[in-house]
């Protein structure tokens, strides 16, 4: 006897479905397209994971180098005394000092550059 699997490809279609619900139009409703939009929208994701990592980077040490810069040195020099230094800052930390804690990056920065 054959069995019929109706109610299992019902649920995989409702649950693509569910997932691209926030999409516009047709995207939302047919499985077909909203396979496809699933697709994309997960490689959009993925991608964007990991620009996201770059983003706060190029951030970070943008912050940084504003900072420094109005204490009279530059972004290059600066990393690179902290690193001679053995400084365990990340840039992370840095940029965050920078705007919460001017006083504090201004006596980080003047101890390093000084070395």
């Amino acid at each position: 006897m054959r069995v019929k699997g109706g109610a299992t490809t019902r649920q995989r279609r409702k649950a693509t479905i569910r997932k691209v619900e926030g999409a516009w139009g047709f995207k939302k409703s047919s499985y077909k397209i909203a396979r496809q939009t699933l697709i994309r929208s997960s490689e959009y994701a993925y991608r964007d994971r990991k620009a996201r990592k770059r983003d706060f980077r190029k951030l970070w040490n943008t912050r940084i180098n504003s900072a420094v810069r109005e204490l009279g040195y530059n972004y290059s020099t600066f990393i690179n005394a902290l690193k001679k230094a053995k400084v365990a800052l990340n840039r992370k930390m840095i940029s965050e000092l920078a705007i919460s804690q001017p006083n504090e990056f201004k006596s980080l920065v003047e101890k390093i550059m000084k070395k």
